[in-house]
């Protein structure tokens, strides 16, 4: 069994870096915190800039720009609703996306890739906390299994990508996310977001009762997108980082639970409703995180912490007409 060392390789400032998908939550979060650690040839573009799906465009740009590390934080992403709509648009954006950058790095000679994927790759009945080993052990869940079964496979090509061709490229799995950038879209946004734009709204116009998807028994673990970049930073550090490694805070909560936090997050006083004709999506989500902890990384802000934060940037982008949906 292969061992993964926890000694850092001390990325340099000056090195050059594409961070695909820099305008999503991901991506934002990972520019500003490379960006407050000096590094300055970040390299960037915009969908209209280069579309990923394109396998010459993508390739041409890489061997253009000539970056010593790709970080791939794009993809097309959604809640239950958006996933069981748009399932064929999921699968096809986010396999071309996988595709093309790691096939696109290794023609350009990028040495380093960072991919970005989510804990959804494992199985509806996985084993909780969810080890790394648990992959392709079982059934995926239906409701978000295009995307799931894309980012399963961009994982394995960076797997094969090291393994045949020496290359470094590796892939982090991220629980849910939440922060400063986040979609807030009604219908197919995930589900905090969805919460929190739902309760601020209801506070608004003084509603007495708020319904939430499902029953509110099942579990989620959120983990804040700042928490998130730090993790990025700090695998790209790593001499031999894992081959896929889960980022989480190893704590979850129900979605019950959220629902009164968020409540008092924004100051909803009202009453909460489940709709339990809508779907639950898996019961339980939660990432086993010792193997990034042996590496010497664990998340430092609490969903409290992170919630009033972020309700903050919701605030700001809502009333400066930014608000991402």
């Amino acid at each position: 069994m292969r061992k993964f060392s926890s000694v850092v390789s001390n990325m340099n400032p000056h090195q050059k870096i594409f961070i695909a998908g820099h305008r999503g939550m991901v991506g934002s979060a990972c520019m500003r915190f490379f960006q407050k650690r000096g590094f300055t040839r970040i390299i960037t573009a915009s969908r209209k800039e280069l579309d990923l799906s394109d396998a010459g465009k993508t390739v041409a740009f890489l061997q253009c720009h000539k970056p010593e590390v790709v970080v791939n934080a794009a993809a097309r992403v959604g809640g239950i609703q958006a996933n069981q709509t748009y399932p064929a648009e999921f699968l096809q954006s986010n396999l071309a996306i996988g595709l093309n950058l790691v096939e696109g790095s290794r023609k350009a000679g990028v040495a380093r890739l960072l991919n970005l994927g989510s804990t959804c790759i494992y199985p509806r009945e996985a084993p909780q906390p969810i080890p790394e080993e648990a992959l392709l052990t079982g059934p995926l869940e239906k409701t978000n299994e295009a995307y799931a079964i894309a980012k399963i496979a961009t994982l394995k090509l960076c797997q094969t990508y090291r393994q045949q061709y020496g290359l470094l490229y590796h892939s982090a799995m991220p629980t849910n996310l939440y922060g400063p950038g986040d979609n807030y879209h009604p219908e197919n946004s995930h589900v905090l977001p969805a919460l929190l734009r739902r309760f601020h709204e209801a506070r608004q116009k003084n509603l007495p009762v708020v319904s939430v998807w499902g029953t509110g028994k099942v579990k989620r673990e959120f983990l804040h997108v700042d928490d998130l970049a730090a993790a990025v930073f700090h695998l790209l550090n790593l001499e031999n980082p894992p081959d896929w490694v889960n980022l989480g805070t190893g704590k979850d909560c129900s979605i019950a639970e959220l629902a009164k936090i968020i409540a008092a997050t924004v100051g909803f006083s009202g009453r909460i409703e489940f709709d339990e004709s809508r779907p639950d999506g898996t019961p339980r989500k939660l990432c086993d995180i010792q193997k990034i902890k042996a590496t010497g990384w664990s998340p430092s802000i609490s969903l409290a912490e992170g919630l009033a934060h972020t309700y903050e940037d919701f605030q700001h982008n809502l009333n400066s007409d930014s608000l991402r949906e």
